[in-house]
């Protein structure tokens, strides 16, 4: 009784199951995520289940208590998925990728209702349909057409198809974004003459004397240096607006360019497999693509963004290369311009 009553009482402080204004990444750690998140899923699994029953084609009784529950799932979640993206332990991965694919099956099962696709359907037909506002229109509209799109009209065994593929994507997704942060992380150039680096501001030399220190150079220093040259934004941006050494700006420039295209982390099965598996998605809702899925929901088509990009390249070509020319004589190049000489 007494450890029923301990887990009781770490579920009851877990920071993901408080009330919040504000995420609190400061104390949210790996060890919260697993039973967090399954708490939460119990709790609006059990609101889910109380809606499916009371649902009424109203405001109050669909849109409100409908938006509390997937809101709450995505601050979540979105709280979770940020953690990982800027402060990634191994422990953090491994709790994440365990309560993922319940995380997908919740949101699945949301998104596949019929009560609450037909009590949409029910506003969208009802009499006071003219009378909403065109905000409320377009809620309405969207939650429909989302419902669709998340497979509510699909027979059983196309629906048990269509899960399988969304756990996969959401898997595939998942790895992806490992890949390329561990690629990030992999990249290291330490540099311990100064005139490799001239042009960096004193804040960025700080920065990566700063970064040196933490990988073991302790005796590291802005002025002194050695400095640690990274794929993380800071530096990144840094070298590639200001360093004068064209060699160093072209290694870094190569390297963010192919993060994960190689060795372990190559993420291009990944994407093929990716490619694949939203093929077969766009057919199972009878789309010619995946492109069309994609713009189901927005207000322009595959048709108008690709003309659009059109008379955005034909519009800016001339001027585009008539500056890229400015841009050579000003800077005086000697060579041929390069990416790395462009600033990002």
């Amino acid at each position: 009784m007494a450890s029923s009553a301990s887990v009781d009482d770490n579920i009851e402080s877990n920071p993901l199951l408080q009330d919040f204004d504000f995420p609190p990444f400061d104390v949210v750690e790996a060890k919260h995520v697993r039973p967090g998140i399954r708490a939460l899923l119990k709790k609006l699994e059990s609101d889910l289940d109380e809606l499916e029953k009371t649902v009424e084609p109203s405001w109050p009784k669909l849109v409100e208590p409908l938006e509390k529950i997937v809101d709450r799932m995505t601050v979540v979640w979105g709280i979770v998925n940020h953690l990982k993206a800027v402060k990634d332990t191994a422990e953090l991965r491994a709790a994440i990728e365990e309560v993922q694919p319940e995380k997908v099956k919740f949101l699945l099962r949301v998104g596949q209702s019929k009560p609450i696709y037909n009590a949409f359907k029910a506003i969208q037909e009802s009499p006071d349909w003219e009378s909403l506002s065109e905000a409320r229109k377009r809620i309405v509209e969207t939650q429909i057409k989302e419902a669709v799109l998340n497979g509510v009209s699909l027979e059983d065994d196309k629906r048990e198809q269509f899960n399988k593929i969304e756990q996969e994507l959401e898997r595939l997704s998942h790895k992806f974004s490992e890949n390329v942060l561990d690629a990030t992380k992999k990249f290291e150039k330490l540099i311990t003459d100064k005139k490799e680096i001239e042009g960096l501001p004193a804040t960025s030399l700080g920065l990566a004397a700063q970064t040196a220190v933490s990988k073991g150079h302790e005796n590291a220093t802005a002025e002194n240096g050695p400095w640690m040259i990274t794929l993380d934004a800071p530096c990144l941006f840094a070298v590639m607006q200001h360093a004068r050494n064209r060699a160093l700006r072209e290694e870094v420039y190569r390297a963010n360019i192919t993060r994960a295209s190689s060795g372990d982390l190559d993420n291009t099965p990944i994407i093929n497999q990716i490619l694949k598996l939203r093929m077969e998605k766009a057919r199972l809702l009878n789309y010619n693509n995946y492109a069309e899925v994609s713009m189901a929901t927005k207000m322009a088509t595959v048709d108008k963004a690709e003309e659009l990009l059109e008379k955005l390249r034909s519009a800016s070509w001339n001027a585009a290369v008539q500056g890229i020319m400015q841009e050579i004589v000003s800077c005086r190049v000697e060579n041929e311009l390069s990416p790395q000489n462009m600033h990002m």
